[in-house]
């Protein structure tokens, strides 16, 4: 792990680079209490900085600000959550590496898988579906769900909506977590409008992982292949927990579907999509991943990449990297003020 050096953290404690030391951790609560700190306190914290917990005042040069303190946790269990998601899914990528030496079965089916106690995986579409639905029936206290992407069929969407209507009339109480390019599906509007029960609520974030359902707090499904007819239908307490903490920061860091999005700081020449594009392009990611990771096509990530371009006056895609590098844009936080273009 890399540690803090430099004259800047001569009296900053030594810990590994994603960690936040007590310092620093007083240091971001006073920032949060009083709405911001003077830059030169930060030589006693100088890892708030390097994880992204304050940005620059753009009115005043000698002043840093607190990113909001949801957003921070969010910023902070990402790569944690990330890491469940991905042990999760290569246990399975072994538990169908070795179950196909086996014969195959009559039909798709749901095994239990002995050497991770409270995981089953359930292959086939028509299982899932159908062990899903009998969790949907059975909830008895809440729902919470978690959607990739941004395509909803609106036959797909109707059936999400016949399914829920009973479960909400027992006064279970459900939440839905959506990416921010899924307010735009006119089908999903439909559905919102259409839904005015008082233990429904609907958030939307920039990204988002898998497909995530929690039944009563208990019971977690996750799918664990790209076509999603492989799932994991867990029921260990601890995984379950942990997945239900993910969820909770992530709905914490999320916008209400009835309200405006954010976009980039006051100053800035970027709107929140094009924002969160070149962040994601500085990272290294190639127009596929970025798209999957927004939610959107690879056309109209293209599409926004070029007025991207167009607004910072690149001349190519380095050109772009190189502007996006020096101009800061990519280090500063959204602010809530301003609805999206």
């Amino acid at each position: 792990m890399t540690a803090e050096t430099g004259p800047a953290a001569s009296s900053h404690t030594t810990h590994p680079a994603e960690e936040l030391c007590e310092p620093a951790v007083q240091l971001y609560a006073t920032a949060v209490r009083e709405g911001g700190i003077p830059r030169t306190e930060l030589a006693h914290a100088p890892c708030l900085l390097r994880l992204a917990l304050l940005h620059p005042d753009p009115h005043d040069d000698g002043r840093l600000l607190p990113v909001p303190a949801t957003t921070a946790l969010t910023k902070l269990l990402s790569p944690l959550a990330h890491d469940v998601f991905e042990r999760l899914a290569s246990s399975t990528t072994l538990i169908n590496a070795l179950g196909s030496l086996e014969p195959p079965t009559a039909a798709p089916s749901a095994v239990a898988d002995p050497s991770e106690p409270g995981i089953t995986v359930i292959s086939g579409k028509p299982a899932i579906q159908s062990s899903v639905a009998a969790a949907v029936h059975g909830a008895a206290k809440d729902i919470l769900t978690l959607h990739p992407g941004s395509k909803r069929p609106a036959q797909v969407v109707e059936a999400v909506g016949q399914s829920v209507v009973e479960p909400l009339q027992r006064g279970v109480t459900m939440r839905h977590l959506y990416q921010h390019s899924a307010r735009y599906n006119p089908n999903l509007k439909r559905y919102v409008d259409g839904m005015s029960y008082p233990g429904l609520q609907i958030r939307t974030m920039e990204q988002t992982m898998e497909r995530l359902f929690i039944f009563d707090r208990t019971v977690a499904y996750i799918p664990t292949s790209p076509q999603r007819d492989v799932a994991l239908r867990i029921t260990h307490p601890a995984l379950v927990r942990y997945l239900i903490h993910v969820y909770d920061v992530l709905w914490a860091g999320a916008t209400p579907f009835g309200e405006p999005l954010r976009t980039a700081l006051p100053g800035t020449p970027l709107t929140a999509v094009q924002h969160s594009i070149a962040r994601l392009l500085t990272e290294g990611h190639v127009d596929d991943v970025v798209a999957r990771k927004m939610g959107i096509s690879v056309r109209t990530c293209r599409s926004h990449i070029a007025r991207l371009m167009q607004t910072l006056g690149a001349t190519s895609r380095t050109h772009l990297g190189t502007l996006l590098a020096r101009s800061g844009i990519t280090s500063t936080s959204a602010s809530p003020h301003e609805p999206p273009t």
